[in-house]
């Protein structure tokens, strides 16, 4: 099973829809929850000319709260990529995290403290990226869209099977190219999902990832506002940055 199917198997809630909000760099889903209000963010994916011109980007926009929170969650496999973007925030807000397995360290602390003096590859291109640079033997930056010392994306192929540690964005659970990038990871490497829109689950170690970092939303009401006010993902308060390793 591809983690996406995975991740929607492993769902055992199906709360209301309590709101979406739907902005320009997240997309933050929330639902109603017998402990209150929980939610998820995602990265939101826009839609190109030609797709908005063919189709609705959110097809059923305008009439998505109140609805059941795994019919949203199964988004995350539309053809539309903003509607995949619903569906992802949709899961990370279903998923019961462990917070017991969970520590409070960001994703820059670990590949900075694994990619010391070696050779690393980043699947996305993070602030932190001249930081890692600077502490790296080599450091790979590849971006579908690249910019400044980044490579396109094409070149995974060549350059992850040589990394020492591989970080790879949540974002690639959207652009459908998340088990291939797996598949190029040397075994030995040390790998790595992060981002905001990482699922903090553990069904990522059966394909061999070491650590998890992701968001944890404790303060619903903040997060939406900042959303629906096009926060990056710094802007945005009222979030743990949380990693699940799957060694302790």
């Amino acid at each position: 099973m591809q983690i996406i199917d995975k991740l929607l198997s492993s769902l055992e809630r199906d709360e209301t829809v309590h709101d979406v909000r739907i902005g320009t760099h997240w997309t933050a889903v929330a639902i109603g929850a017998s402990e209150g209000i929980r939610c998820g963010l995602a990265t939101t994916c826009g839609a190109d000319e030609s797709e908005c011109q063919a189709r609705p980007s959110v097809r059923e926009a305008g009439r998505l709260i109140g609805r059941r929170a795994l019919e949203l969650a199964r988004l995350v496999n539309s053809d539309s990529v903003m509607e995949a973007s619903v569906g992802l925030a949709t899961i990370n807000a279903l998923l019961d995290v462990d917070l017991t397995r969970c520590v409070e360290v960001s994703a820059e602390e670990i590949i900075i403290e694994r990619g010391a003096g070696k050779r690393v590859a980043m699947v996305g291109h993070f602030p932190f990226v001249s930081r890692v640079r600077r502490a790296a033997q080599a450091l790979w930056v590849l971006e579908l869209r690249p910019q400044g010392d980044d490579l396109p994306a094409a070149r995974a192929a060549d350059l992850v099977p040589q990394a020492d540690v591989v970080a790879i964005s949540g974002s690639t659970l959207l652009n459908r190219t998340f088990a291939e990038l797996i598949s190029l990871c040397p075994p030995d490497a040390y790998v790595l999902v992060l981002g905001g829109s990482t699922p903090l689950s553990p069904l990522f170690f059966e394909d061999g990832v070491d650590a998890v970092a992701g968001a944890y939303v404790v303060d619903v009401q903040a997060v939406l506002n900042a959303v629906s006010q096009g926060a990056d993902f710094r802007q945005i308060p009222g979030k743990r940055l949380l990693t699940m390793y799957r060694q302790p």
